[in-house]
């Protein structure tokens, strides 16, 4: 298992807007993820080094968004203002994950605007929503169409995480392997995690990225 990406939600601006804001922090635009139908979401992305991505997510008006968990927990975090959701893990099986929790993933698609559709499973979201210093789960179905293949001069450093790396780590059930960037077949830059505030309010903090105009704490 490894870091795949980090998630976002929306102020109360709104996607487009929370989308524009971080992208000139970092320098770089986001572009239009589309729409996850089966959550009531959508997304912008911002493809980083290492096939990482940064998405920026908001709730639609919309049933699905009630209902499904991941609908849920961005409307939750953006009624907050916005902010971090946490970090999501990428697996090859997910068998394992799903013994492990005792239940099924759920599949998950993205309509992107040119046409194509991505397709992938998911498992872990009410774990998040519990206890948001864990991460959720992803088994990408179509990964020649994953976000972080565009790849970009933004390198994603640190994470800043309240909470107990035991705790996560015991979740995890394995240790995250080093990232093998998909354009050169080389090791990517590995995240640190810092954790912070083992005692505070769990959760995703801050996240730090190198940017050709310097550093970047967001």
């Amino acid at each position: 298992m490894r870091l795949d990406h980090v998630s976002y939600a929306a102020g109360p601006d709104g996607l487009a807007q929370t989308a524009k804001q971080l992208g000139e922090l970092l320098g770089q635009e986001f572009v239009d993820g589309g729409v996850h139908p089966r959550f009531g979401t959508r997304n912008f992305i911002l493809p980083m080094r290492g096939g990482l991505y940064l998405e920026v997510v908001e709730a639609l008006e919309h049933p699905a968004s009630d209902k499904a968990p991941f609908g849920q927990a961005v409307k939750a975090r953006s009624a907050l203002g916005g902010g971090w959701i946490g970090f999501v893990v990428g697996v090859d099986d997910m068998a394992p994950i799903e013994e492990r929790l005792g239940r099924k993933a759920v599949p998950g698609n993205r309509h992107l605007p040119d046409g194509r559709e991505l397709h992938w499973q998911q498992i872990g979201i009410n774990g998040l929503i519990a206890d948001p210093q864990l991460p959720y789960f992803i088994k990408w179905e179509t990964p020649e169409l994953h976000p972080g293949n565009a790849g970009s001069d933004i390198t994603l450093t640190d994470l800043e995480i309240s909470g107990d790396p035991e705790r996560v780590k015991d979740y995890l059930g394995d240790e995250l392997k080093e990232r093998v960037d998909p354009w050169t077949g080389k090791p990517a830059e590995n995240v640190h995690i810092d954790w912070v505030a083992e005692h505070g309010t769990p959760g995703l903090l801050a996240a730090k990225f190198v940017t050709p105009r310097g550093e970047v704490r967001i």
